[in-house]
């Protein structure tokens, strides 16, 4: 993951092992690509293929800003039938996806939660691949989906503070980890790391009913530390842990 602004800043001609997938947050860059040349704007999404040679610089006098991901070719068959995919187009108009990387770029790169990054970061990719490549869509229904999802609560409510990698599950199940996300939220409707995080605040409220202060409760939970908690207990109860415990204990507690 890189964010990155130039002003000036113009990029020798160069290539990746990866596949780099950018989402233009501000300015204009102009890349040279495939013998011609990609402007980008606001909320375009580009898309540079494994081994291509290209090139990138300012393309207006206030330069450019992007959000990057660099990943793994293996990554963007996930979620595909047919092997690697490939992208006719460097750059692509699609804002609804954009502005869903963009979300799940910043948010984070501010909380790297591992979970969070398997469960988003995949999704979206395929998503990509399915709207924008040659690559065949895979098949979306996963027998026994309701018996995946049920699995992977027991693992993830038994192990609260070291959750399994996604990786891990899918592969314990003998699935990919797209046919699990696929399962998981088609039984539940929420993807793994946002069960995992109401359950972690579910279990937060009862030990802040009990006494225990933020950060000690989040410590417990398996949050990351109280910044963590206060993320997801506010954005499900529409408060933070701190007014919470003020209001259902005794004053001066």
């Amino acid at each position: 993951m890189l964010t990155a602004r130039f002003d000036r800043h113009r990029y020798a001609p160069h290539t990746h092992d990866e596949f780099t997938i950018g989402v233009s947050v501000g300015g204009s860059e102009l890349i040279g690509y495939r013998g011609g040349q990609l402007r980008t704007g606001p909320g375009s999404i580009v898309v540079l293929a494994p081994g291509e040679i290209h090139t990138g610089g300012p393309a207006a006098p206030e330069g450019y800003a992007y959000r990057a991901l660099y990943v793994e070719p293996s990554l963007l068959a996930e979620g595909t039938a047919g092997g690697l995919p490939h992208f006719r187009e460097g750059l692509l108009d699609d804002p609804e996806l954009a502005a869903a990387l963009r979300a799940a770029h910043t948010e984070l790169s501010i909380c790297p939660d591992p979970l969070e990054a398997e469960s988003r970061l995949p999704w979206l990719l395929a998503a990509l691949t399915r709207r924008h490549s040659t690559a065949r869509p895979d098949r979306d229904h996963v027998p026994g989906a309701a018996r995946i999802a049920d699995a992977v609560r027991d693992r993830l409510s038994g192990e609260l503070q070291a959750p399994p990698s996604l990786a891990s599950l899918a592969a314990d199940l003998g699935l990919s980890r797209y046919q699990l996300l696929r399962a998981f939220r088609s039984t539940t409707g929420i993807p793994p790391y946002a069960w995992l995080a109401q359950y972690r605040v579910h279990r937060a409220r009862g030990l802040l009913e009990s006494g225990l202060r933020p950060a000690e409760a989040a410590a417990l939970v398996g949050f990351a530390d109280q910044a963590h908690l206060t993320r997801w207990f506010r954005r499900v109860l529409g408060v933070t842990p701190a007014a919470y415990r003020a209001s259902v204990l005794p004053p001066g507690t």
